[in-house]
């Protein structure tokens, strides 16, 4: 129960440390004066550390153990957010793109340490509703993350404000103290976040979370992996880590581009900030739903299945819906409002692909592990991908280009993908 509230945390905090990066997008598209495809590299930056860390993550966690790397991993992070202060002060975009790239490397090797954890904690077949428990703490976090960025960093005058910076009739000294303001509202609330993140990576040092072995956690079965000499030599596992980044692509568009969006159909900023609340409720809705009825009511695999089908047919939505509805207090695309459920559709996959990907690897845990990990550099290609599409075509092109084929693999991994055992001999679970 300790280990289960401690990575719990660790799920929230670098949940929290994601997704408020990404409500920096269209803050710092005004402030720093980008444009689409410029102020995604922030997410950008974040995410390729991913792809760097995670396997000598995994290194570093077997020879320090696991309390101590988790320890520095917070303090990585940490060491990051503060980068944002004098980024604010001296409002230098590639300073704070340095600064979120620390962030990435801190949370790389925190998510190497918490998700295998997960995983091998408790029997293989609740992995989902464990992983279920975690998504509801990280998404809670990307609940309050707009909320808490909203209501710290934006005043009631904002709107008015770009309003006046999109005009363009400010004279050049005006407009440079208005965006210096803009900008340097982050100082504060990094300031605390990292002092925050030293005091918990204390905290978990010196907790009463145990030290695990993940290869004798997850030792495989007799004849499972007889004369495997690579982790390359497990399908499953290989088309799981494709999935693992298709998924995390269609989240993160589904999130980080919706206030954008809301924008093509009039809405502005300041109303459109509740969109990513209301696509996390949906994610945390279908979280608890997971924990409630996995496995008693439906199994971990067909839960997954149910939520990929579910993302292609909202996906196909999100590019045809035209009409425009009148829902939750505002006039909106019903395009819009499929985009918002596929919080529902993704709620669920990240917890699906996990164990399906890890099972029986012995001692190819820890590489599959960061394997896993490096996949959510899907984060950082996927918005620069979207925000050069809709440079020159459309948001719902883009979305075309993107949800779509990211679900349709999904489903099938879903189906099919997680059985394959051998390349050569098409051997299926």
């Amino acid at each position: 129960m300790t280990a289960m509230v401690i990575l719990g945390l660790m799920f929230f905090i670098f949940g929290f440390t994601s997704w408020i990066n990404s409500m920096l997008v269209p803050f710092f598209k005004v402030g720093c004066e980008l444009n689409h495809f410029q102020s995604y590299l922030i997410v950008f930056t974040m995410y390729s550390a991913y792809l760097i860390m995670a396997l000598p993550a995994g290194n570093i966690l077997k020879k320090s153990g696991y309390k101590k790397g988790i320890m520095a991993g917070f303090f990585i992070v940490a060491c990051g957010a503060l980068l944002f202060v004098p980024a604010a002060i001296w409002r230098s975009y590639p300073l704070f793109l340095a600064g979120s790239f620390v962030m990435g490397l801190g949370s790389a090797m925190l998510q190497s340490a918490a998700n295998p954890y997960v995983t091998v904690i408790g029997p293989i077949d609740t992995t989902t509703k464990r992983m279920a428990i975690m998504g509801i703490c990280n998404k809670m976090a990307g609940l309050l993350a707009p909320l808490i960025f909203a209501a710290v960093i934006f005043t009631q005058q904002d709107q008015a404000t770009f309003d006046l910076l999109e005009t363009g009739t400010l004279d050049p000294v005006s407009r440079e103290a208005m965006l210096d303001s803009l900008v340097r509202r982050v100082i504060v609330p990094y300031s605390i976040f990292a002092a925050f993140l030293f005091c918990t990576g204390i905290a978990i040092r010196y907790s009463k979370l145990p030290e695990i072995d993940l290869e004798e956690r997850n030792s495989a079965p007799e004849g499972v992996s007889d004369g495997k000499t690579s982790v390359f030599q497990f399908p499953y596992l290989i088309l799981g880590v494709v999935a693992m980044f298709l998924h995390i692509s269609t989240q993160v568009v589904t999130v980080d581009t919706i206030v954008s969006y809301a924008g093509s159909f009039g809405i502005n900023m300041m109303d459109a900030k509740v969109f990513p609340s209301f696509t996390f409720a949906l994610v945390i809705l279908g979280n608890i739903l997971g924990a409630v009825l996995i496995p008693k009511v439906i199994s971990q695999t067909r839960m997954f299945q149910v939520c990929c089908i579910l993302g292609l047919v909202l996906s196909v939505g999100v590019i045809s819906g035209t009409r425009i509805v009148s829902f939750m207090g505002m006039d909106a695309g019903l395009s819009i409002w499929f985009l918002v459920g596929l919080g529902l559709a993704n709620s669920l996959i990240y917890a699906g692909i996990w164990p399906l990907a890890i099972r029986n690897l012995g001692r190819f845990t820890k590489t599959g592990s960061s394997m896993l990990v490096m996949a959510l550099f899907g984060n950082a290609v996927t918005p620069l991908l979207y925000g050069a599409i809709v440079d020159h075509a459309t948001p719902r092109i883009a979305y075309l280009c993107i949800l779509v084929p990211g679900f349709l693999y999904l489903t099938w991994y879903s189906l099919h993908g997680y059985k394959i055992t051998s390349w050569t001999k098409r051997q299926r679970i």
